[in-house]
């Protein structure tokens, strides 16, 4: 029974610590339908998106790996692909989910300088 116990408590408290983490990066089908879903996007545009999140994910990863854990290199290398591809995905958009998209990513830049994370 005590053996019962402390397993449940130790399996909790790695549930604990590892959703407190934030986990693992969403894919970028994961981001994609998370925008179909936000800005009601036909499944066309779902399709694009993905594609152009499929190449941010290729080109970021390709900068970590290069800057070796240097973060002020990451931020400055990233800044300009993360801009590239708020340009490309903005071009698939309707205006009104362009303007709501814009929007969203104020609100989640706002909630990240309060220190509340992106999602």
């Amino acid at each position: 029974m005590k053996k019962l116990l402390l397993m449940c408590c130790f399996l909790i408290g790695i549930s604990a610590a590892s959703h407190a983490q934030g986990g693992m990066r969403k894919s970028p089908e994961e981001r994609a339908k998370d925008l179909q879903t936000q800005l009601k996007l036909t499944d066309d545009q779902t399709t694009k998106i993905t594609a152009v999140y499929k190449e941010q994910a290729t080109k970021m990863d390709s900068v970590r790996t290069a800057a070796n854990g240097d973060r002020d290199a990451m931020r400055s290398a990233m800044r300009p692909m993360m801009e590239a591809t708020n340009t490309k995905i903005k071009a698939i958009l309707t205006a009104d989910q362009a303007a709501a998209y814009d929007k969203a990513m104020k609100e989640r830049m706002d909630r990240m300088r309060q220190g509340g994370g992106g999602q």
